[in-house]
């Protein structure tokens, strides 16, 4: 698994979220929003970019551009962000970057049609050789991964997968490792963060001391041969002092799944 980041949970400023991914060594970064907090991906500073990622051999391993977040009935709205999309996936292809993740709409979709504007962009996404990462996200339609098995079976397109996030599920009460039961043969990304509750009770804890109970979930997804990113979100305060302990704490499981075996 490459240990990788959501650089703007703890800082928009592409500078110090390159020197925070050496310092703590995470391999990669995700992006949403890189600059100012209002910049978000592909409309950033793509020269500078470029210049970073060359210069210190850091991949872009996914981006989030903040597509399908709105209510599916609400056809002009998606309509414009699949006819922005092109650009999306394009710059994406630029800076080398597999991976766009994408929520699949609010709560009260029903599963067709939001499978067709899946589909949709999966089409496009896979003309540029590229994966439409879906994330299960609570508060969305899809909270957990039995909904998501669900939803990818019915957009049934090679290009489109899931973008898992245990804690969402948790958050949703479906026990972590359902997940890799559902999702094992769709992931492409697994988002890492931990918290307490359910609901509107979620409390948001240190990697590795909330109820996701991470070192089995990392054990299992290394026992069933996932080797794609996993993907560190920093959601507890002082913010780069979190973001330390929490990779800290990622690597050390990482390292003790291998050696488990």
């Amino acid at each position: 698994m490459l240990p990788v980041w959501l650089t703007d949970t703890v800082t928009p400023d592409l500078d110090r979220a390159i020197r925070y991914t050496h310092l703590w060594g995470l391999e990669g970064l995700v992006l949403r929003t890189l600059g100012r907090f209002a910049d978000r991906v592909p409309y950033v500073n793509e020269e500078k970019l470029l210049r970073r990622i060359r210069t210190y051999e850091l991949p872009i391993v996914a981006i989030m551009p903040g597509m399908f977040e709105g209510d599916v009935t609400d056809r002009i709205t998606w309509m414009n962000e699949l006819a922005s999309f092109e650009e999306t996936l394009s710059f994406c292809r630029r800076i080398g970057c597999g991976r766009v993740l994408v929520s699949a709409f609010q709560p009260g979709a029903e599963t067709a049609p939001v499978a067709e504007v899946l589909r949709r962009a999966g089409e496009m996404a896979a003309r540029h050789g590229l994966t439409l990462g879906v994330c299960n996200e609570w508060g969305g339609a899809f909270p957990t991964a039995k909904d998501m098995r669900t939803l990818l079976a019915a957009v049934n397109h090679p290009a489109v997968a899931a973008a898992w996030s245990p804690a969402d599920a948790l958050r949703a009460d479906e026990p972590p490792l359902t997940g890799l039961q559902e999702l094992e043969d769709r992931l492409t990304l697994v988002r890492c963060f931990d918290g307490v509750g359910r609901g509107e009770e979620w409390h948001p804890n240190s990697l590795g001391e909330g109820e996701v109970d991470w070192p089995n979930v990392i054990r299992s997804l290394h026992s069933a041969g996932f080797e794609g990113p996993i993907c560190l979100e920093v959601t507890t305060s002082p913010a780069a002092k979190a973001g330390l302990r929490d990779a800290t704490a990622l690597l050390r499981m990482l390292r003790d799944a291998e050696r488990a075996g």
